[in-house]
């Protein structure tokens, strides 16, 4: 982990002096995979029940290994990364995210309630501006941190069950180890398969290039693409039944490893053109 640390460290820092304009996010990114790494140290090992005799019937059945509905996790970790996550934000908003720390560490907020409805309101933005009455800029970031405050634990999951999510093959558009839809993959490997990438867990699985991993729409006249700029590393695959998408990276031609924490980051341009075409 120390040495893939170090390369996405390194990429950052050539994005920055490329994109200036992403400097800003991608130091905040900077400070978040050290401190990830930190926290992810200080874990036991996997936090989640997962009865080892059902995984294989679990995702042969489609159904992801964790399940935080369950709410029989320790709590503790999550939160303490949280915590520290803020200091990040507080260099630039002190008195917003100082102000959700003491709330949470008086206990004034429950950390639980706040993560658990992160996952399952019907309505996220909704539920936190109305929770934490913040600006929307604030609270995007918040939101950021709660999906980041369970990555180390989930990659705990998927450094122990990745083989045998591998050999499951499987196809389902989201995530087997959370059930997290996906916001970016990418195509690799000279038959050009293409991948699926959940940031909550860090993990990647194989999916069909001709078909939506949001409704299941196979019929190619309702699924595109675009590019921009003519730099054909980066798309955006879309789809014309449901109107949502996902940007897909392709460095093949260049042999490079991607990052997708990064590019996730370094193509947010996408994300608005996506967005402005109608596209969720």
């Amino acid at each position: 982990m120390a040495k893939k640390l170090s390369k996405a460290l390194t990429t950052i820092e050539q994005y920055k002096s490329q994109s200036p304009h992403y400097a800003e996010l991608l130091t905040i990114l900077e400070e978040i995979l050290i401190l990830r790494e930190e926290h992810r140290r200080k874990l036991p090992g996997v936090i989640f029940f997962i009865d080892d005799r059902l995984v294989g019937k679990k995702l042969e059945s489609g159904f992801p290994l964790v399940d935080l509905s369950q709410d029989d996790f320790p709590i503790e970790y999550a939160q303490a990364y949280f915590l520290d996550l803020l200091k990040i934000a507080e260099k630039d908003s002190p008195g917003e995210t100082l102000e959700l720390r003491e709330k949470i560490e008086m206990g004034e907020i429950q950390f639980r309630d706040l993560l658990l409805a992160h996952f399952f309101s019907e309505d996220e933005g909704e539920m936190k501006g109305d929770e934490l009455g913040k600006e929307e800029a604030a609270f995007d970031l918040i939101e950021l941190f709660i999906e980041e405050c369970m990555r180390p634990a989930f990659e705990l999951v998927a450094e122990k069950y990745g083989s045998i999510i591998e050999k499951s093959r499987w196809s389902e558009g989201f995530c087997p180890i959370c059930g997290k839809e996906p916001k970016i993959g990418e195509i690799k490997n000279q038959e050009g398969k293409r991948y699926l990438f959940c940031t909550q867990c860090g993990i990647e699985w194989p999916y069909k290039r001709i078909k939506c991993p949001f409704c299941g729409n196979e019929e190619q006249q309702t699924l595109a693409y675009f590019t921009v700029e003519d730099d054909e590393r980066y798309r955006v695959d879309v789809c014309n039944e449901c109107r949502r998408y996902i940007k897909i990276v392709d460095f093949r031609s260049t042999n490079e490893e991607a990052d997708l924490d990064v590019e996730d980051i370094a193509t947010l341009h996408l994300d608005i053109l996506a967005n402005e075409e109608g596209y969720d």
